[in-house]
Formats: structure tokens, C-alpha cells, sequence
């Protein structure tokens, strides 16, 4: 008998595309990642100033989208489905969040080219957890999530095999020699 305590599940998927300081790189940005999901997403703005890029408190340089629950198996097949479903190992962090990036949208299943856009890359961040997270999240009675109940980075590996049949490129490599 297993423990449901212990099962994992995906608590959110967020989409990002960084454009820089020029605006038009943006409004692209904005339609790649509406195209993708059906949402609007919201504009990243700086807080600091760095000369040497151009950039000033209050410029928008980027967009993003989280999705959560039921918007979020289809469209993580199809972005897995970009990358051949598989991953380096280095996508996985000692938390049990997952990020890789796309190069070109045009991979994405369903995303059609259009030359008013060109191709844009994505950045893609999964958060794992399991049930009992909310602690740390709640306003009253705030507490950390204990050791045992974290997710390892091999509790995530296993989950993205498990149910999304990715491959770890690390592992690959070592197989070939």
C-alpha cells in the first residue's frame, strides 16, 4: 500500500520569454505565449538600473504565463515533445522544480510559423509537489515542509519518467560510450 502523502503531483507550469529592452520583441513575446495557451500573459518589468543594457526601473523586458492544474498536461506533453522528450540532468534542481528552454517556438507541436513574428526561444519552469506544501504557503500558522517530505531531485526524475516517458541526456551520453 502506498502512501498518498507521499505521491507527487505538478503544482505549476511557467512559461517566460525575455525580450530586452525593445518593445516590439515583446508584443511578440505576448502573441507567441497567448498563441501557445489561450492567455494573455503579464509583462516583466525591471527594478534595476543597468546602463551598460539599456535598462531603467519600470521598463518592460519580458512576459510571462503560470498555468496550474487542468491547463497544464497537454500543453507540458507538447513542450517535452519539443525538446524529442528529453532532458539534461541539469533541468532538475534539488527541490523538485524542472526548467528547460526551447529554441525555437516553431518546435512546439500545433505552432505554426508566422514570418511577422519570426522565432522566438522559451524558458519552461515546472514546480513539483507533494500534498501537505500548503503549510509553507498559508498565512496563519506558516511552517516549513520537513526533510523527509521534500522532493529530491531523483523524486522528480523518476515523476517526469514515470508519467511524461522523458529521457535524461546525462544518462544517454553514458549509454553511447
Amino acid at each position: 500500500m502506498t502512501n498518498i502523502m507521499r505521491s507527487i503531483k505538478i503544482a505549476k507550469l511557467t512559461l517566460n520569454i525575455g525580450s530586452g529592452k525593445e518593445q516590439s520583441q515583446l508584443n511578440k513575446a505576448i502573441i507567441v505565449i497567448k498563441d501557445l495557451t489561450g492567455k494573455t500573459p503579464v509583462k516583466t518589468i525591471t527594478n534595476k538600473r543597468i546602463a551598460s543594457w539599456g535598462l531603467r526601473p519600470g521598463l518592460p523586458i519580458g512576459c510571462k504565463l503560470t498555468l496550474r492544474k487542468k491547463d497544464i498536461p497537454e500543453l507540458l506533453k507538447r513542450l517535452l515533445n519539443a525538446k524529442d522528450n528529453i532532458l539534461n540532468l541539469k533541468a532538475f534542481d534539488d527541490n523538485g522544480n524542472v526548467s528547460f528552454g526551447i529554441k525555437e517556438h516553431i518546435d512546439i507541436p500545433e505552432s505554426k510559423y508566422d514570418p511577422k513574428i519570426g522565432i522566438l526561444g522559451l524558458q519552461a519552469s515546472v514546480t513539483l509537489e507533494r500534498p501537505g506544501f500548503r503549510i509553507k504557503k498559508k498565512r496563519l500558522a506558516k511552517s516549513k515542509v520537513g526533510k523527509a517530505h521534500k522532493i529530491t531531485k531523483q523524486d522528480a526524475i523518476n515523476f517526469m519518467k514515470e508519467n511524461y516517458n522523458i529521457k535524461i541526456q546525462e544518462e544517454l551520453d553514458v549509454e553511447e560510450e
